[in-house]
């Protein structure tokens, strides 16, 4: 026999102290009674009602009340073997880790909100595999495809800017570290969600998205940022701003959204550019677009089904009370 909720079986272990209880309550009464007056004279008084009848009702309660148990505890009994199977698509998401996703003209940062996006896409997601990549001066797997997604926002609450240890913005290697994280011999069922400010530096991401195409991979790109462009922060160890970041000649750097490489990386892979707004209908849009594609198995598992019982179990205590009603407590005339 399976249970569906064994957690209520534990419940059984107040059928003991049911038991002491009605032990506890005749021997209370007793005393008083004997308290009360004579005993023989009370039992002269009360001699209608039955004793036996009382026992017996008391062990029919004790029984229903244990077959409750075991009905809240979805008795199965039998069961068929069925093969379950989930289909999807490959996921791969690209996180943009430079220190110009510092920049605060996005609240409450650029990767904060990036992170956001990421994790508000993952919670959308129902049989597809996900991994995520960041990237600056160079690329990092940081989760492998999986169908775990709560792994998958684990490894995302951990990306912070500055953690890669070549600084700038690779966007080409981050591509074709992408095109490596795919199965190879697939050419359709590949996402990558690039997340960026898009300025780019000492890659061609034209040459990658190239690459990707070829692979069968649809690139959708989000940029992260403003076109005007924000002073990036220096952050202390505080987490307070203890100033901006300037170049060689002391000026203050700006950074800026780059949607025009964006939406080339989008338009030759035959994806879609977005710009991220404080709504993030964006990612709406993307998961709307991911649901129409063609989707491929990912697993299938086979595993027993059971079919619940727990009607006999309930069967048997509405008899027992029905029962215990109808004997009562008084002696027949």
């Amino acid at each position: 026999m399976h249970w569906g909720s064994p957690v209520y079986l534990n419940f059984l272990l107040l059928i003991p102290i049911l038991v002491i209880f009605f032990i506890f309550a005749g021997i209370n009464k007793r005393k008083k009674i004997e308290k009360f007056g004579d005993p023989v004279l009370v039992e002269k008084l009360s001699s209608s009602k039955s004793i036996t009848k009382e026992r017996m009702n008391k062990v029919l309660i004790i029984i229903a009340a244990s077959f409750l148990v075991l009905t809240l505890a979805r008795p199965q009994i039998g069961g068929r073997l069925t093969m379950a199977k989930r289909y999807g698509v490959d996921i791969m998401i690209a996180i943009d880790t430079s220190l110009s996703m510092l920049a605060q003209d996005i609240k409450p940062s650029r990767i904060e909100k990036a992170k956001l996006e990421i994790s508000s896409l993952i919670d959308k997601l129902k049989g597809d595999r996900v991994g995520i990549i960041t990237f600056a001066g160079d690329s990092f797997m940081q989760c492998p495809l999986t169908l775990d997604y709560s792994a998958a926002k684990m490894f995302l609450s951990i990306i912070e800017p500055g953690m890669m240890p070549k600084p700038g913005t690779a966007i080409g290697d981050a591509i074709k570290a992408a095109i490596k994280g795919f199965t190879k011999k697939e050419r359709k069922h590949k996402v990558l969600v690039l997340l960026t400010d898009g300025e780019g530096h000492d890659t061609n991401p034209a040459e990658a998205s190239n690459e990707a195409k070829k692979e069968g991979i649809i690139i959708y790109t989000i940029g992260i940022g403003t076109k005007k462009g924000e002073p990036i922060p220096i952050i202390g160890q505080s987490g307070n701003i203890n100033g901006y970041k300037r170049d060689n000649g002391g000026e203050v750097v700006m950074t800026k959204l780059d949607e025009e490489t964006l939406q080339k990386i989008a338009l030759i892979t035959d994806g879609k550019y977005y710009c991220a707004t404080a709504s993030g209908f964006e990612l709406d849009k993307i998961y709307d677009e991911i649901n129409k594609m063609e989707k491929k198995e990912l697993s299938s598992r086979l595993f027993t089904q059971y079919e619940d019982r727990f009607q006999y179990f309930l069967g048997i205590v509405l008899i027992l009370l029905c029962v215990e009603f109808m004997i009562g407590d008084r002696k027949r005339k």
